[in-house]
């Protein structure tokens, strides 16, 4: 009893809290910036996301506020809504509000190349995607992403500034999350090369890039088996998701049970080290076959990634809005420059693609020596 009388003051405060804060910046006449009401930042990472969105005065929506309140407040302010990622039950709810009082609601997730660590870890991010449309992930719309790729016209700038960014982020070994050292160890790990070289990638099953990318049931267990049927005289390696390894996120599929027709990779590995002398990848919608295609890799995919159907991919879901042919610079300067948002959250100065590079590759430098005891 003491315990839920101490919940039920902490939600109070926080609901008090956040009506007090609506009514201020409402009233305040001094703010210009667009309210944005912002679901689902978690606590830690909530100052860090302000700084991408600096065109709006962010308010953060607690948790389990009664969405008749957020109603309330919407009908009196000009407001837009934005969340974070998806989750479909209270999805319904905030684009039912936002429709019936003609609000637009964004969308925000991680960019492509991230930080130094993952997410689950709470490493802060150096970019992240706002899209107006839907999301990168999201196959069943469109997307500012696919808007992009469908229809900008590339300049010679932007296409060679892409293929510098391809060329650096290869030479560094730089990906999304760059939480494995990288170390000259694939033939450890992987045998001396005698065959082709099929990796697997696994990805979070429950993950809403599955559920909105893939419109199949499918485990990774089942990925492996369709690249064993596909390639029976390859070796065929399967690296689990990161975030499973470490027991952030649980699986639905037993690594155990492909073990009879693949190499499990169960230390941690980074993706660029991981794609070291493959030749051929599957996945269901992860942004490693997107780095694989980087590297000149063949890339298979079951559901339909940002980086499906331009021409690109061996893909076995057809999106038919995307009816364009693309090069790699050009899908990559949609993906990498055009659209996501780069930002340092401890120095609070905007970045660039180029800038997020370099800062990612000196920390990684700071990492490396620090495990090596470098001074």
């Amino acid at each position: 009893m003491k315990l839920k009388m101490i919940k039920l003051k902490k939600y109070s405060k926080e609901i008090i809290k956040f009506v007090k804060e609506i009514y201020f910046v409402s009233q305040n006449r001094k703010y210009d910036y667009r309210i944005a009401l912002v679901f689902r930042v978690s606590n830690w990472k909530q100052d860090a996301i302000k700084g991408f969105l600096n065109e709006y005065k962010i308010i953060y929506v607690p948790k389990l506020i009664p969405k008749k309140i957020v109603f309330q407040i919407m009908k009196k302010i000009n407001v837009v809504l934005i969340a974070w990622g998806y989750n479909n039950l209270e999805d319904k709810k905030i684009s039912y509000l936002a429709k019936k009082l003609n609000k637009e609601f964004y969308r925000i997730e991680d960019g492509f190349i991230r930080s130094v660590g993952l997410g689950s870890m709470h490493a802060l991010p150096l970019s992240i995607c706002l899209d107006k449309k839907g999301m990168y992930f999201d196959s069943t719309k469109r997307s500012d992403l696919e808007d992009i790729l469908n229809f900008y016209e590339f300049d010679s700038d932007t296409i060679n500034r892409a293929r510098r960014a391809i060329e650096k982020i290869n030479s560094l070994k730089i990906s999304k999350y760059n939480h494995v050292n990288t170390g000259d160890m694939i033939e450890q790990i992987y045998g001396v090369k005698s065959l082709k070289r099929v990796l697997v990638i696994g990805q979070v099953e429950d993950d809403a890039s599955i559920k909105m990318g893939c419109n199949v049931e499918i485990t990774n267990n089942d990925l492996v088996r369709i690249a064993y049927k596909e390639n029976p005289n390859a070796q065929i390696i399967y690296k689990p998701h990161p975030d499973v390894l470490v027991g952030k996120r649980s699986r639905h599929s037993n690594p155990e049970d492909v073990k009879d027709i693949a190499l499990i990779i169960e230390q941690p590995l980074s993706i660029a080290d991981a794609l070291e002398t493959v030749d051929h990848v599957y996945t269901i919608t992860s942004l490693s076959g997107f780095e694989a295609l980087l590297k000149g890799i063949k890339v298979t995919t079951i559901g339909a990634p940002f980086y499906s159907g331009w021409g690109l991919t061996d893909d076995r879901t057809i999106i038919k809005r995307r009816n364009r042919i693309l090069t790699i610079e050009q899908l990559f300067a949609g993906a990498y420059i055009l659209y996501p948002r780069y930002y340092d959250p401890v120095t609070k100065k905007k970045l660039n693609l180029e800038l997020t590079i370099d800062q990612i590759s000196s920390q990684l430098k700071k990492v490396n020596n620090s495990s090596k005891g470098v001074n």
